[in-house]
């Protein structure tokens, strides 16, 4: 069959849940059969987020093959398995630069380059997909940052406006609207969302399925309402409302007949509804862990999006281990010798939080310190790593003045040091050590034993900055074993020490690779020495 593609667009306000709905949609039509996968355009200028600051954004996810990517990646990859990478991720910024170099080239022959039609072509080109004929979908879904009527959209939807026409039956447009409720006239209002249609159509696009975002449940006369005034079939008008969990959003669409009503628009025979007992099994999982274990997030971004990816990987190990996670965040900036134990009672255990920069860095270490002296679970990320590290070289190594050459460029044991291939880099963005590495675990290790007697697995990092290798027979000889290494590059990957319940550093990203079908076993071995302890 021909790739049929899913368009979907918001209106109203931002932060509806775009992401989960694609990412739902894409979960039930897997589950059908079909081979699927999910990307994301988004309006702003920048090449990719990654120098975007998290209180802009939120966390930057990483694909395999080492794309700094938006949020929304993370679930596509966390609710359907699938692997994106570099052409799941596009910005208005990737869309221009991808023109004016050709136009440097003199790829347009003296053409004066304008929005219609070469920013619209480039942006149709990588909606269908034309660089990417290796690999062959039933489904691609594409998602459009931002929210109808924003001047940066304009491109985007223009270019949909033409695939629509030039796709015919082969393309859908999905719409997802806000359907506020007035708490003092106690009524929920459809006039948002009849506004954002009308935009929609003003653009030449008409939706064929409107999903409301709503608080409160819509009756059928209230849909019946929003089918009439859109000129939208009834069946086509499904609602997304707040859910004990995002992981219950795919049922709910299923029951409602989303998947078979962008069947249907298709011309593609609908057939049987999937069971998807993996998914119901894990739904009866969360519901059945009502018994909470408390973590603590130690960090200096106090916003829930910035370590979105790790709060998923801990609420679904939790899951697995029959426990709700109850994660509490605790300011690094914050966190001092006198009041760590405070900040850090109650709580099972802890993550040291990646990041970058000096902000934060030392109530990090003050934190890893008392979760070694005493015994707690500790799992340091990336950044997070190095500051237990770190931690060790001042309070056992008795290296005072150990620190990290981003931290301190002077220090004399510089214990975490900019990879050699770093140092020659002057640009910013895309520059890292980024994507998926190997890393040779060693046999007897807590981290061996966590990944399930695997010797050699596959990370993804994010970061300049690596474990120097001149101090580390030093580090194991004191104690903090280093038990997991690059093959090629002989780095350090994972340090524990194997003496505590639970100690590990992993300069990777664990977060990145946790599903919900597959939890990261790094994190599963984690929340379980959180529960025991």
């Amino acid at each position: 069959m021909n790739t049929k593609y899913i368009f979907v667009t918001g209106g109203v306000v931002s932060s509806l849940g775009k992401g989960i709905i694609s990412a739902s949609i894409g979960k039930l039509l897997q589950a059908r059969g079909y081979k699927v996968t999910i990307q994301k355009f988004d309006p702003y200028i920048n090449i990719d987020p990654g120098t975007l600051n998290p209180y802009e954004h939120g966390e930057c996810y990483v694909t395999a093959d080492g794309m700094e990517t938006d949020l929304d990646l993370g679930h596509y990859e966390r609710f359907t398995g699938i692997h994106t990478s570099r052409h799941n991720s596009v910005t208005t910024g990737r869309i221009y630069k991808a023109v004016i170099d050709r136009e440097r080239h003199g790829d347009y022959l003296g053409k004066t380059i304008q929005v219609v039609p070469h920013i619209t072509d480039e942006i149709k080109r990588r909606m269908l997909r034309i660089d990417e004929g290796k690999e062959n979908f039933d489904f691609v879904i594409t998602e459009v940052g931002g929210t109808i009527g924003d001047i940066e959209s304009a491109p985007f939807m223009e270019a949909i406006r033409q695939l629509r026409w030039q796709l015919g039956h082969d393309a859908v447009c999905v719409h997802l609207t806000y359907v506020p409720y007035l708490k003092a006239a106690d009524e929920l209002k459809t006039k948002p969302t009849q506004h954002s249609v009308k935009e929609l159509q003003g653009m030449g696009i008409q939706p064929d399925i409107l999903v409301l975002r709503t608080e409160r449940h819509l009756d059928d006369s209230m849909r019946l309402k929003v089918a009439s005034f859109c000129n939208v079939d009834l069946e086509c008008v499904v609602q997304s409302e707040d859910m004990p969990s995002i992981y219950e959003v795919p049922v709910s669409m299923q029951r409602q007949g989303l998947d078979a009503a962008i069947l249907r628009k298709i011309g593609i025979p609908v057939g049987e509804t999937p069971a998807m007992k993996p998914w119901h099994d894990f739904l009866e999982k969360q519901r059945n862990a009502t018994r909470e274990v408390h973590i603590g997030l130690v960090g200096k971004y106090d916003l829930q999006d910035a370590y979105k990816s790790i709060r998923e990987s801990l609420n679904l190990a939790g899951i697995y281990n029959g426990v709700k996670a109850k994660l509490h965040f605790v300011n690094s900036e914050e966190v001092t010798a006198d009041n760590v134990e405070e900040k850090l009672k109650g709580l099972a255990g802890i993550i040291v939080c990646p990041g970058f920069g000096q902000r934060g860095i030392e109530g990090k270490i003050i934190a890893a310190e008392y979760t070694r002296t005493h015994d707690i679970p500790t799992f340091g990320i990336c950044l997070g790593m190095q500051m237990m590290v770190i931690e060790f070289a001042r309070n056992v190594l008795g290296y005072k003045d150990a620190n990290s050459s981003e931290m301190d460029g002077e220090t004399a044991h510089n214990v975490i040091d900019m990879m050699e291939e770093q140092k020659t880099i002057t640009q910013m963005g895309g520059t890292m050590r980024l994507g998926a590495y190997e890393c040779e675990l060693l046999q007897g290790s807590r981290a061996y034993a966590a990944y399930g007697g695997k010797a050699l697995i596959s990370e993804r990092h994010r970061h300049r900055y690596e474990f120097n290798n001149a101090y580390k027979s030093e580090y194991e000889t004191a104690g903090m074993k280093c038990v997991g290494i690059n093959p090629t590059a002989d780095l350090v990957e994972i340090v524990e020490i194997p003496e505590k319940k639970w100690y590990i550093g992993a300069q990777f990203h664990p977060e990145y690779s946790s599903t919900v079908l597959h939890p990261h076993p790094l994190f599963m071995d984690f929340v379980k020495a959180c529960v025991n302890h």
